[in-house]
């Protein structure tokens, strides 16, 4: 083996490429560890049409990266690249649905160096967003499901190698735009975390702590807020949800957690009602942007926060104890707005509910043009900017949409996760803020999936219930935190059958008294004794997405909005809705096959070598 002699290499071709050989970080702005092992690292960036990847993986022999709609090998987008015998090599792939492995007669990832040491092997490639070939996984801002693998030996030592257990699974937004990063480093903060909250043995646990904002008597800016979740319990805290309470309470009602939603839950609780933060299983801290932060030591700011903590422990893992939080960081210099959170989607009840055996079926929540007009015309008749989303459901939710009209048109989507993973939740930083005006009204769209269950599922708290719910972060904080809406139940409960129930109701979930199968039965035991087949799902949801609905406006402190408790008739919409067209291209990219083998010696030169050691042939 001869170390390379870069100082040999043709000067003018190190002046061409320089550009791509300066730091990883500035040319691939996002990262994100792959496995538990720190040995597989991904790196990853913008570039016009195309997205451009960089692989750090410990192994000298074959790398496999790909794209896959369910996380699983199979019709998976995949490329595999390496080095062998000082040749770099990669090769566009995909696979059938029984997993069977196959060239791309289209190759389009393209291979823009390749770089391997005595430990690790670099791959850096590119590929268009739509390439226009069936075999191919679209990229765009929803979840990507992203699949790797590596081996100790490269492709073509023996075949296609078995990768074995080194391989694995992870959800990402590759398209979420780019933040620039504050440093944090010299800001002060504050930890709001649980202290030794013991997890009951079952699978759904909301616990919830109030908390003093330390902060006192001075405004501040919230600029940051990150998750501080217990080694080893990333896959039992679910979510994390921060509360504004009344600013009526005092220090007593810090003496204790309890167990969120439960009858002996402290009446404390019961005032926090406004949501200042959401943080979901899977999501990184949040940057705020540099004109906004979450407003901090004045009287019209939150002096008292709840937090709850969800816990979903499905194995009934017995002595769990658990510490987890947010960290919160802030600043005295003061940025131009206040941001405030609203709510909206379906306000979650039993109201909101699916059938069995669907393969899918859509939920809509309202947040009405008659509760903007109101709290907008009131409050901020030139609207309010929203510049980040949270969408939000449970196990069986597969899509989640944010649609917004204004004078009955439709304008681009708000937000949108088309392939959307309940384990992996965070929020989307807009590309462009989005006005929302007075008379705007917004629809939170959710797609389920139950084909594998036999029984009702309900809106609830727990993630075998479900939610459709997106949290909105926009600028200037306005008095309105949930805008939400619920279906009428009893013209639900018509479609099977239901005559009439026992009135007045004492009793909750109220009783049916006719007809006679459904006689004295509670109306979630009525939905589960009903005959569910799919044509019938089918109806019921072409029924239910018509249905007038009870809006929800709120403000914080329990306040409402005079529209609270109305109802209002969903608006003529299309459906199913129709998604932008877009444009595919393929690239031939024939300086990449030109200069490929010269990139792989140019950069054994760049900046990057020295993060892993040095590179031979």
């Amino acid at each position: 083996m001869r170390r390379l002699r870069p100082w040999a290499l043709v000067p003018v071709l190190v002046a061409l490429l320089a550009a791509g050989s300066g730091s990883p970080s500035r040319s691939y702005p996002h990262s994100a560890l792959l496995d538990g092992a720190a040995a597989y690292l991904l790196r990853w960036g913008r570039r016009g049409s195309a997205l451009a990847f960089r692989l750090e993986v410990r192994t000298r022999g074959y790398v496999g990266f790909g794209l896959s709609a369910s996380g699983g090998m199979a019709s998976a987008d995949i490329v595999v690249g390496g080095v062998e015998g000082g040749q770099p090599y990669l090769q566009d792939y995909f696979t059938d649905e029984n997993r069977v492995l196959k060239k791309d007669p289209q190759q389009d990832y393209h291979l823009e160096y390749a770089m391997e040491n005595s430990t690790h092997t670099i791959l850096a490639f590119s590929r268009e967003l739509h390439t226009c070939d069936t075999n191919d996984k679209s990229i765009t801002e929803s979840t990507v499901r992203v699949i790797w693998a590596y081996h100790h030996k490269d492709m073509g030592e023996a075949g296609q190698n078995y990768h074995g257990s080194n391989r694995g699974t992870k959800s990402l937004r590759l398209l979420n735009p780019e933040k620039a990063e504050v440093s944090s480093a010299s800001l002060p903060y504050f930890d709001l975390t649980n202290k030794d909250v013991p997890i009951p043995d079952k699978d759904t646990t909301y616990w919830c702590q109030m908390f003093k904002i330390p902060v006192q008597h001075e405004k501040h800016h919230v600029t940051k807020v990150e998750p501080l979740i217990q080694k080893g319990h990333e896959n039992l805290v679910h979510h994390i949800l921060l509360y504004q309470c009344s600013s009526n309470l005092n220090d007593s009602v810090l003496d204790y957690g309890h167990e969120c939603y439960h009858p002996n839950m402290p009446d404390s609780f019961f005032t926090c009602e406004t949501v200042i933060f959401a943080w979901a299983i899977g999501g990184e801290g949040f940057t705020y942007p540099p004109h906004v932060g979450l407003s901090i030591g004045t009287a019209a700011d939150p002096q008292f926060v709840l937090m709850e903590v969800h816990y979903d422990n499905p194995s009934y893992t017995e002595g769990l104890i658990d510490n987890s939080g947010l960290r919160l960081f802030y600043t005295p210099d003061l940025r131009k707005y206040d941001a405030g959170v609203i709510e909206a989607g379906l306000w979650v009840s039993l109201f909101h509910n699916i059938p069995p055996g669907m393969p899918e079926f859509v939920s809509e929540g309202h947040c009405t043009l008659e509760c903007l007009e109101e709290a907008l015309g009131a409050e901020r008749p030139s609207g309010i900017h929203v510049f980040a989303v949270l969408l939000h459901a449970h196990l069986a939710g597969r899509a989640i949409r944010m649609r917004h009209f204004r004078n009955g048109e439709e304008q681009k989507l708000l937000a949108y996760d088309d392939e959307f993973d309940f384990n992996f939740q965070e929020f989307q930083y807009l590309e462009e803020e989005r006005t929302i005006l007075p008379g705007d009204n917004l629809i939170t769209e959710c797609h389920y999936s139950t084909v594998d269950r036999i029984r009702m599922t309900w809106g609830g708290l727990s993630t075998r219930n479900e939610m459709c719910l997106s949290y909105l972060l926009y600028y200037p904080r306005i008095n309105l935190t949930r805008c939400a809406s619920i279906p009428d139940i009893m013209e639900q409960l018509q479609f099977i059958g239901v005559k009439e129930i026992y009135r007045p109701v004492r009793t909750w979930p109220f009783i049916i008294k006719s007809p006679k199968q459904y006689k004295n039965l509670s109306f979630m035991d009525a939905m589960n004794k009903f005959k569910w087949s799919r044509s019938e799902g089918l109806s019921y949801n072409e029924l239910v997405l018509k249905l007038p609905v009870n809006v929800r406006c709120s403000k914080t402190d329990n306040a409402e909005w005079s529209f609270q408790g109305m109802t209002a008739l969903p608006p003529e919409i299309e459906r199913p809705y129709k998604t932008e067209q877009v444009i595919c291209s393929s690239s031939s990219c024939l300086s990449c096959s030109l200069f490929v083998t010269l990139l792989f010696f140019v950069h054994i030169t760049a900046s990057t070598i020295g993060n892993i050691g040095p590179f031979v042939q």
